[in-house]
């Protein structure tokens, strides 16, 4: 029993590391609790130093990658670097040690003068690097401020165009901590070997085409010292794998049936966008749903019958453009446990928009149905809603919806997006990020470049209608939006493995859905 109960705490402790977000200055005061606690700084570095080496053997192998060139800052950074060269060496590689800056932290100053007693060469130049298999990264880790410039600049710009891959500790030198932004320049590298806790800049699209593959070097920081920096709500947390598919329903209850599996109401399509609700519909119909309406142009009926004959489909009035002209008198709101509207219906008409923000259910808005909404006043309007409302804009969108939140970073952005109109702001960018009007801010950190593609939103919207439509008590709306994200991003994935990342159509996008959940992924 007690082994059990140490078991789950160890679960609960990396669930919660996995998803804690820092800035710079929140992973300065966590490190110092650990060291005002008594652990020495050198005992962590020997530590840290180890972890890396391991991870680096896992991802290259001393018979494929013999010869390592490794990098060396003058911080602790660079004293992490030695300690990595250092293990390595003892473990068969032969490695060699660039220093281009002569200063350095008296820590990392003695590992240096220990590397140099082994017989290790150490360099202040590149010159020798160019004969590496692979590159290790030490220069510059979390808090760098300043833009790089200079020698060392022009030390990465070369770097970067040398063909080894490159393994940066904690940060690719050059990427600011908490923006992802490129100070002057910076190391473009394949892995990036983010220690002990997820830093902000690595998470945000700027700093996505620099970081390449990201892992977490765990060192096991007290969860008691996280929560008193961050608190046990971090204001931005990291979407997981794990979180997500203790969320998706892929089991049911012996004795259920439709009418307790959920039941949606999707609005949307035109003539111009005939294939957009289709799509949505298909997103909705992978998530398990129940029952399922489509309220559609009357000449669009029979195309959605043939792909989703499952569905409920009204048909509705259309203008002389093939668009929705209004929703029939009969069609009750009360029926339905979430509203999806937006996907193909045009800007031509916003008769029917009137209507769906008085819906007495959970409201997820898309595409038209945004454009539309910017053209009222949007927060009061959302304020007074008797039901969330999920809004699902890409950046541009987001502008449009919220021209007086606009600002150079995102993050702040979408928060007083959401803050002010008491919405989920669900922002589609590279990475996906979840807003809701209180709370943490969620980030995805996978996605694929395959789902910037027409169609792609459309089903993702779906998967959201469909999962609310769904929801369970012990879940709360972020959670079953973060879980329909990540979903959806796992299947962008999957689908870009098996065809590449530009042969991803939003049909296949459908069909790998429900092999993520069977865990093909």
């Amino acid at each position: 029993m007690q082994a059990k109960h140490l078991e789950q705490e160890i679960i609960e402790r990396l669930s919660h590391v996995q998803q804690t977000v820092v800035t710079a200055e929140q992973m300065r005061e966590i490190e110092s609790r650990i060291f005002l606690a008594g652990m020495p700084v050198a005992a962590l570095m020997e530590k840290v130093g180890g972890l890396i080496a391991q991870r680096i053997q896992t991802l290259y192998s001393c018979l494929e990658t013999p010869k390592i060139g490794v990098l060396v800052g003058p911080g602790h950074n660079g004293g992490d670097a030695l300690v990595v060269a250092r293990e390595l060496s003892f473990q068969g590689y032969q490695i060699q040690i660039c220093r281009p800056l002569p200063q350095a932290k008296e820590l990392t100053e003695k590992h240096a003068q220990y590397i140099a007693a082994l017989g290790i060469k150490i360099a202040t130049t590149t010159d020798q690097l160019s004969q590496c298999n692979l590159i290790i990264d030490g220069l510059f880790g979390f808090g760098l401020e300043r833009p790089l410039e200079g020698a060392i600049a022009n030390l990465i710009r070369q770097l970067n165009t040398w063909p080894q891959p490159i393994v940066s500790i904690d940060l690719p030198s050059g990427i600011h901590t908490d923006t992802g932004d490129v100070l002057g320049i910076a190391i473009q590298a394949t892995h990036t070997l983010c220690l002990g806790l997820w830093k902000l800049g690595l998470l945000q699209d700027q700093g996505l085409p620099y970081s390449g593959h990201l892992h977490l070097i765990d060192f096991d920081i007290p969860v008691a010292d996280i929560n008193a920096i961050v608190g046990t709500q971090p204001e931005v947390r990291r979407m997981t794998s794990v979180a997500a598919r203790g969320v998706l329903l892929t089991q049911r209850h012996p004795n259920t049936h439709k009418y307790r599996q959920g039941h949606c109401l999707l609005i949307g399509g035109s003539q111009k966008y005939a294939g957009s609700v289709i799509l949505t519909a298909l997103g909705a119909r992978a998530t398990g749903i129940g029952m399922m309406t489509i309220a559609v142009p009357a000449s669009l009926k029979p195309l959605v019958l043939q792909s989703v004959p499952e569905a409920l489909v009204i048909a509705c009035p259309e203008t002389e453009q093939g668009a929705i002209a209004s929703l029939p008198p009969k069609l009750s709101f009360d029926e339905f446990d979430v509203i999806a509207y937006g996907p193909g219906v045009t800007t031509e008409t916003d008769a029917i928009i009137n209507e769906v923000l008085r819906c007495p259910c959970p409201l997820v808005l898309d595409a038209d149905g945004l454009n539309l909404l910017a053209q009222h006043q949007l927060v009061e309007t959302l304020q007074f809603r008797p039901a969330p409302t999920i809004l699902t804009p890409h950046p541009g969108e987001l502008k449009r919806l919220f021209p007086a939140a606009q600002s150079q970073e995102i993050l702040p952005m979408v928060k007083q997006a959401a803050q002010s109109s008491h919405a989920y702001i669900v922002s589609k960018g590279a990475r996906v990020i979840l807003a809701p009007p209180q709370g943490s801010i969620w980030i995805n950190p996978d996605s694929t470049p395959a789902l910037a593609r027409g169609g792609s939103g459309d089903v993702l919207t779906g998967m959201l209608a469909g999962l609310l439509s769904q929801q369970r008590e012990e879940n709360s709306f972020s959670e079953i939006l973060c879980s329909g994200i990540w979903w959806h991003a796992q299947a962008g994935l999957l689908a870009a493995r098996n065809r590449t990342e530009s042969g991803v159509d939003p049909l296949t996008l459908c069909q790998s859905l429900i092999p993520v959940i069977a865990g093909q992924l």
